[in-house]
């Protein structure tokens, strides 16, 4: 028999190491038994070879199968196996020392192995020891362990800890204690008889719950593997209590101030003494001690709980000021411990009477212009308290034109501090307040009501100064204009208005002819019926005057437009006609293209949107002959006459107005062509007509015609001179159409010059060869006129007071006449006007002007109104 030993070991460069005990032992049998011995280490890799079991057997591999090797375990699991073709002994599951040898009585733990082979049958047994490993931390068995120390333990005392469990065997077991930092403990370390470590937890220093009742530390154990492991548990030490702190209040003593008659039960203080320890340690009951009076446990109430002090009896500042106690705080533990503190108790005065106001006088009502500084009341005020309880202070409403002026102690009187007024504040409700300098202060009030008399301080007003009424002409008397009301803020008879119109005389007519308004209201109304093409406009003034004393007026300027109505049909001035007959006129045959054949001239008396005037053809004989200019009238050839056209020509033209409806006027003239060289008449602007030399009939009819028309103006001019000689026409009638009497041998030479200003109506020039020219024209009311006409270079003729002249000269000049017409319109306004409009003042006076024609043709004066 003989044994065979090898050895494999891996560390941690894993190299791998086995060690072998070989033991053969030798039968006399023809079975031979052996044992061989290996070492390896716990948890080696699945795979890892152990040993060479053929060479180790001495067995040749070749025959490993054939003589059926196997290996038998003698183990709950196959952790190896031999490779037959190798021989090789490897790993075929990691193996765990501890899980293998749970137990730590033998450092030793062996896995049994036994190989087989037939052909000669023949085992071998095989011990594979498991070597240790430190792949165990120490482990304690609980979490945490908690210890129940009384702070009164002295220190030296010892505490048993639970031991860390370690599986690991040897040197890799626990080999030692560490404990956390701490100035109350520290540890020994102790070695039972078996070996293991275990600790002893110390007491190095007194413990007091007060100042910490819970330690908290950490034991850690460590083995003695390489590198170490370690694990650790909780300590926590919980300190008992003990009854070492006697309860405590904040402060010794206390001074409490109550105010007298605070009610029963009212909250004095809330002691709260404070006791460190805990449970019926802590615990406190509140009691009087002896050197507390009966009186004061009478008056205050001590609840023995919570320690709060409340009022019991009834507070009177003057029967009992100041309240002394002394209250004993006493904790529940075995061994009592007690604290106390004293009380002081200061009642104080109590402001529990209101201040009182007096009014002494109150003058109501008053004057709005009541002056400045008037006293309007007195007023006393008192306060049956003392100190600051008893000082009072009056006031009013700040947004008041009073104030208050104190008098002597505690009277003021109430005095007007601003102007007041009536319309806008009627009556005052004065509230004096009275409060004292107590805390609370109190107070108190009371409301007079000053009323205001009425003073007539008012103007009345009209709602705006300047009106303007427009009236429609034709209107009916007695028609209500507009209403013009005024507004007087003052009361009674301050308020109550009259209306008047302020006379003011147009043309030695008063406004109150004219014009009426009642007196109560303020409605205005026309008395006469209004006539546009008379009177345009009025400018007077309403007075609004109160009932006051004295009274008080205002007025309103009132500006009356009278609006036109066309109301006024064109009248065709030119060329003129009698009563509707037809006007004839004669024209040379041979008159060229664009010569001026007639112009018709129509005046309208109506404003100048209404009058503006517009001409056209009713009828025409030859439509292409003639041309009519539809803004100036002139009436013009389009062509030069023909053979074809017939020796009489009959135009209709009508002058129609812009007024709505339009109105109208028409004139018939009837042309006759003459065969002679005489040219027609140009434009105002052409130079006199020359003679030419007739034939011998058209002389013959030119001269009868001329004596015809000439005993006919001489005729006419008589009448007017015999008429202009009458007395003045009444200032009511109405002015009569204008109109222009000529010879039928008489032309238009200029065209009407008419402007857009109300005192001018129509400016005209008429021109002769030869007779008397006449200007028919009633004088307009408030004005008169005389009309001259001088020849070129002469000087100024004399004239009469008629309302014409006759105009007498010589076969050697042209007369030019000239037609001022001037309504309502003072003698220096008509010589002003006169100048802008028709040339230069060449002389003037006080009641005439001679004015020099622009174009240098005539002289004509102007005399001014009587």
């Amino acid at each position: 028999m003989h044994t065979t030993t090898r050895s494999f070991v891996t560390m941690e460069s894993r190299k791998r190491y086995v060690l072998l005990l070989v033991v053969l032992f030798c039968f006399v049998h023809d079975i031979s038994t052996s044992v061989t011995h290996y070492s390896i280490p716990e948890e080696m890799k699945e795979g890892s070879v152990v040993a060479n079991l053929a060479t180790d057997l001495s067995m040749e591999v070749k025959t490993l199968n054939q003589r059926k090797m196997r290996l038998d375990i003698i183990a709950n699991k196959k952790y190896l196996d031999v490779n037959k073709e190798t021989g090789e002994l490897y790993i075929v599951e990691k193996i765990d020392r501890e899980y293998l040898c749970p137990t730590k009585s033998s450092a030793s733990c062996y896995l049994k192995l036994e190989v087989i082979l037939e052909n000669p049958l023949r085992i071998f047994n095989i011990e594979v020891e498991i070597l240790d490993m430190n792949d165990n931390a120490p482990q304690f068995r609980r979490d945490a362990i908690h210890l129940d120390i009384s702070e009164a333990t002295q220190k030296g005392e010892r505490f048993s800890l639970s031991n860390a469990v370690d599986p690991d065997v040897g040197s890799n077991s626990v080999k030692t204690y560490h404990l956390s930092e701490s100035e109350h403990f520290n540890i020994e370390v102790q070695t039972g008889r078996d070996g293991s470590k275990f600790a002893e937890l110390i007491l190095t220093q007194a413990l007091d719950r007060e100042q910490q009742a819970v330690h908290n530390l950490i034991l850690t154990a460590v083995d003695g593997g390489t590198p170490a492991r370690s694990g650790t548990v909780s300590i926590v030490v919980h300190v008992l209590d003990t009854n070492d702190n006697a309860p405590a209040f904040d402060t010794l003593s206390y001074n409490i101030k109550i105010m007298e008659n605070s009610p029963i039960g009212s909250l004095v203080i809330h002691l709260k003494a404070k006791d460190l320890d805990e449970g019926s340690n802590s615990e406190i009951i509140y009691s009087y001690s002896l050197y507390t009076s009966e009186k004061t446990q009478e008056t205050f109430n001590l609840n023995p709980s919570t320690g709060e002090i409340t009022v019991k009896g009834m507070l009177n500042y003057e029967d009992f000021r100041i309240y002394d106690m002394e209250v004993i705080a006493t904790d529940n533990g075995a061994n009592s411990l007690s604290g106390q503190c004293t009380i002081k108790i200061l009642v104080e005065d109590m402001n529990d009477n209101h201040p009182e106001i007096s009014i002494k006088s109150f003058q109501s009502p008053v004057n709005e212009n009541i002056e400045l500084d008037t006293v309007i009341a007195v007023v006393s005020v008192s306060d049956k308290d003392s100190g600051d309880n008893g000082v009072v202070d009056l006031h009013i409403p700040d947004n008041m034109p009073f104030k208050l002026r104190e008098s002597s102690d505690n009277y003021y009187e109430l005095v007007v501090s601003e102007p007041l007024d009536r319309e806008k504040v009627p009556e005052y409700d004065i509230t004096f307040t009275v409060t004292d300098r107590g805390s609370p202060p109190l107070s108190d009030n009371e409301t007079m009501t000053l009323e205001l008399l009425d003073v007539n301080d008012n103007v009345p007003q009209f709602p705006q100064s300047f009106s303007t009424i427009r009236v429609m002409e034709n209107n009916a008397p007695g028609a209500l204009l507009s209403s013009l009301t005024a507004f007087d803020p003052d009361l009674h008879e301050n308020q109550y208005l009259v209306y008047f119109i302020l006379e003011k005389e147009i043309a030695n007519t008063s406004m109150s002819m004219l014009f009426s308004i009642n007196p109560e209201n303020g409605n205005l109304y026309a008395l006469k019926t209004f006539d546009y093409e008379i009177e345009k406009e009025f400018l007077f003034h309403i007075e609004a005057r109160d009932s006051g004393s004295p009274p008080l007026s205002s007025n309103v300027t009132v500006h009356i437009i009278i609006v036109d109505q066309n109301d006024n049909a064109p009248v065709i001035v030119s060329p003129w006609r009698a009563h509707g007959s037809v006007v004839e006129e004669k024209i040379p045959r041979s008159t060229d293209k664009g010569s001026l054949v007639a112009k018709v001239i129509a005046l309208d008396t109506d404003s100048v949107h209404n009058s503006r005037i517009t001409y056209q053809f009713l009828q025409v004989t030859d439509a292409t002959l003639f041309n009519l200019d539809q803004y100036n009238g002139e009436i013009r050839t389009m062509r030069m006459f023909s053979y074809r056209d017939p020796r009489h020509q009959r135009l209709v033209v009508v002058a129609k107005d812009n007024g709505e409806p339009a109105l109208s006027a028409t004139v018939t003239i009837k042309l006759s062509t003459v065969e002679t060289a005489v040219k027609a008449y140009s434009d105002m602007t052409e130079v006199p007509l020359e003679y030419d030399i007739f034939s011998d009939l058209n002389l013959y009819l030119v001269i009868g015609l001329g004596s015809v028309s000439f005993l006919l103006l001489i005729t006419i001019l008589v009448t007017i001179v015999l008429k202009c000689q009458k007395p003045k026409p009444s200032k009511a009638a109405p002015p009569c159409r204008n109109s222009v009497i000529s010879e039928r041998n008489s032309t238009i030479a200029d065209s009407t010059l008419v402007s857009n200003d109300a005192y001018w109506y129509s400016l005209f020039l008429a021109e002769t060869r030869k007779g008397k020219l006449v200007v028919r024209q009633p004088v307009p009311k408030g004005s008169r006129y005389i009309v001259s006409s001088i020849p070129r270079g002469t000087g100024v003729t004399d004239t009469s007071d008629s309302a014409a002249s006759t105009l007498q000269s010589d076969k050697s000049h042209k007369f030019y006449m000239v037609a001022l017409f001037v309504s309502k319109t003072p003698a220096h306004e008509c010589h002003d006007r006169a100048s802008l409009t028709l040339g230069k003042i060449v002389n003037q006076s006080d009641r005439s002007v001679v004015l020099k024609l622009r174009s240098e043709k005539a002289l004509v004066l102007f005399s001014a109104p009587d």
